[in-house]
């Protein structure tokens, strides 16, 4: 696993709860108390069974049930959550008048327990403030990226060698699924919403490619009953297009890439609408700077597919997605999101992927996707693998 050094971890770490600590201060709280698994790794470095309080004065506390075995300054033993407000007070700390709980990925009970915590306090909502935060990336975030998306593209330029004739899709995922495990994949691909479940990514055929999926993914594909999403057992036949969007997890940090392929000939329209994805890519990542709409990526991305004539093919065709990227991070899907809806605008430090796609009705899905990041000259690309239609039944 891609990891930092222990003290350009701690120093990032210190970065990271400023940021928080400042921004849940502008907004008038005295204190923050986050539970959930992202949040414990964004703020102390690694998850373990408890909580996190962050004051707007004074050290954080880590209050820790499980493993015991993690200590250090700011580390607090606990048994029950209801121990925290004495220990806060133990250590000289004040009990918040007005408290940041993670309303929208806690539990309702869970919340109500923590409530009782400070009866008297007013709350609000760390969940989104915690995500705007972790929008912008600090330094040590971004090298994490960097060397995450490096691996990433090295591990992609090896799919094709794990093809052979006659696979189904959901047999040559187990494939790449296990090439990325050996190279050091976590194999784990947090997302935002309990109602976003994906394997290690997404592989899909044929007419799987128009399947529609109740997940908010770019791309659909039928999946099973128990994840309707991606592989469904498609035959990979001659003709037929394939596109790999497999997560790179290589550090807590999810880089994000799509790759296309051509099983034998395919025909010329496949190549021409993965060509307009090429230059949806190549355009409008070249005019993204800081500043820019994010919902102006999408509207440029849909005239340049418009003019192309394949806007009824662009993100689908049975239900099209309406977002053209999103933001990357401990989460595969966090903010910005790339939509005409967006209010936000590109500030350096984002991290996003960018999938520019098309599905043409009985062939495949043709497109690609990297992640870049968003720098004070415009953007950098972090995942760099060749991009072609590379004809599988080459290998």
């Amino acid at each position: 696993m891609i990891t930092l050094s222990p003290a350009a971890l701690q120093a990032d770490l210190l970065l990271r709860r400023e940021r928080v600590r400042s921004a849940m201060v502008e907004e008038g709280y005295d204190a923050l108390l986050v539970t959930s698994n992202v949040n414990l790794l964004y703020l102390f470095g690694s998850i373990y069974g408890g909580a996190a309080y962050l004051p707007a004065e004074g050290d954080p506390i880590f209050f820790i049930r499980r493993p015991q075995s993690l200590t250090g300054s700011c580390v607090c033993p606990m048994r029950k959550l209801e121990d925290i407000p004495l220990q806060i007070e133990s250590r000289g700390g004040v009990l918040p008048g007005r408290v940041m709980l993670e309303t929208d990925e806690t539990a309702y009970s869970d919340i109500v327990r923590q409530q009782k915590l400070f009866p008297c306090a007013q709350y609000g909502n760390a969940t989104a403030l915690l995500r705007r935060v972790r929008m912008i990336k600090t330094p040590g975030e971004i090298e994490l990226f960097r060397r995450t998306a490096a691996l990433h593209g090295e591990v992609y330029a090896r799919i094709p060698s794990v093809f052979c004739p006659g696979m189904t899709d959901r047999e040559f995922q187990v494939e790449i699924e296990h090439l990325m495990r050996s190279c050091g994949s976590e194999g784990i691909f947090r997302t935002y919403d309990a109602a976003m479940e994906i394997y290690m990514g997404n592989v899909i055929v044929g007419d799987n490619a128009e399947s529609p999926s109740p997940y908010d993914f770019a791309m659909g594909g039928g999946g099973t009953d128990a994840l309707p999403l991606g592989a469904d057992g498609s035959p990979m036949q001659e003709g037929m297009c394939v596109m790999v969007d497999m997560a790179g997890n290589y550090s807590p940090y999810i880089s994000d890439m799509t790759r296309s392929y051509a099983i034998g000939r395919v025909p010329d329209e496949a190549r021409r609408l993965h060509d307009l994805s090429l230059e949806i890519q190549s355009r409008v990542m070249e005019a993204a700077l800081p500043g820019m709409s994010c919902a102006e990526l999408y509207t440029r991305s849909l005239e340049i597919a418009r003019k192309g004539g394949a806007a009824d093919k662009f993100m689908g065709t049975k239900q099209q997605a309406r977002f053209v990227g999103h933001g990357i991070g401990l989460q595969i899907n966090e903010l910005p999101v790339l939509t005409e809806r967006s209010v936000d605008l590109l500030t350096p430090g984002m991290v996003i992927a960018f999938e520019p796609k098309f599905v043409l009705s009985g062939i495949g899905a043709v497109g690609v996707e990297n992640s870049f990041l968003i720098t004070e000259n415009g953007v950098e690309k972090l995942t760099i693998c060749a991009e072609e239609l590379i004809n599988l039944l080459n290998y």
